[in-house]
């Protein structure tokens, strides 16, 4: 990460806008201060990915803390279906030809430089741009967990009218994580590998963030009954339903007998 993070200070000079990819289910957790330290020379805009798995009823007051932040340009945004992807490329056209610093004489290529942690949806917000202004396939390749993009690629037309090419990087998370709370927001969010912190922790801390938010849909879904706060009674039932078990061998004084055991790595990880 700290490679990817160097290379992308080294880019900075062919870059006229930055736009800094967050999930939308975490708004405010998990942001690299470094990006702001090291990027933040350049026009900025901060688009939330993924709106349609976020609680938007607390929409204004995330923009007004990210407004807190010098964060003054915010945009959610569902790729999947481009939804409000439309708005990037005028945006980033005001910003850049609004900047200070903006004297291109002749060149009128944009050149922007996507940002974000591991696993937001970068790729995927360059793909959109492209299905919208060029109507053309992926060029960047996506994936369900962190570390697809692996280095800064070269430049990737997004848009015809302004000529707009983007780049995209690697994640780079903060070095640090402030409290354990934002780990597992991180994790539960896809941002860190699930067996680095345990795919049985981050199931507890969904059911835990579930029952607290009084989102009972996993009762119906999985069949069990009632709403639970015990973990493993959850994950033995997700097991059975979905058939994920084990054999075991347990060794006995009369011999080997074969146990049929749920498999709570993978209860866990469906629950996920």
């Amino acid at each position: 990460m700290a490679k990817g993070l160097k290379k992308m200070q080294s880019s900075l000079k062919l870059v006229d806008c930055i736009i800094e990819v967050h999930d939308a289910r975490i708004p405010l957790s998990g942001r690299n201060p470094l990006f702001q330290e090291t990027l933040g020379i350049k026009p900025h805009l901060f688009v939330l990915i993924k709106m349609d798995l976020a609680d938007l009823k607390e929409k204004q007051k995330i923009v007004g803390c990210l407004n807190k932040e010098s964060m003054k340009n915010v945009i959610f945004t569902k790729c999947i279906k481009d939804e409000n992807i439309k708005q990037i490329v005028p945006l980033v056209t005001e910003l850049i030809e609004s900047g200070y610093h903006y004297h291109r004489g002749e060149n009128l290529e944009y050149c922007i430089m996507v940002i974000g942690v591991l696993n937001v949806g970068k790729s995927s917000l360059i793909n959109s741009l492209r299905r919208q202004h060029l109507k053309k396939e992926k060029a960047s390749p996506v994936g369900g967990h962190p570390g697809v993009t692996k280095a800064v690629m070269s430049r990737i037309q997004v848009c015809e009218r302004p000529l707009m090419f983007l780049l995209d990087t690697p994640g780079v998370l903060t070095p640090w994580i402030q409290d354990v709370e934002t780990g597992l927001k991180l994790a539960t969010c896809g941002t860190i590998l699930d067996h680095l912190v345990g795919e049985d922790i981050i199931a507890d801390y969904l059911l835990f963030t579930l029952n607290k938010q009084q989102q009972f849909w996993y009762v119906e879904h999985y069949d069990l009954g009632e709403a639970c706060d015990d973990m493993g009674r959850v994950l033995k039932k997700i097991a059975i339903k979905l058939k994920k078990i084990n054999k075991v061998k347990v060794l006995t004084g009369t011999g080997d007998v074969n146990v049929i055991q749920p498999d709570y790595t993978l209860a866990a990880y469906d629950f996920i």
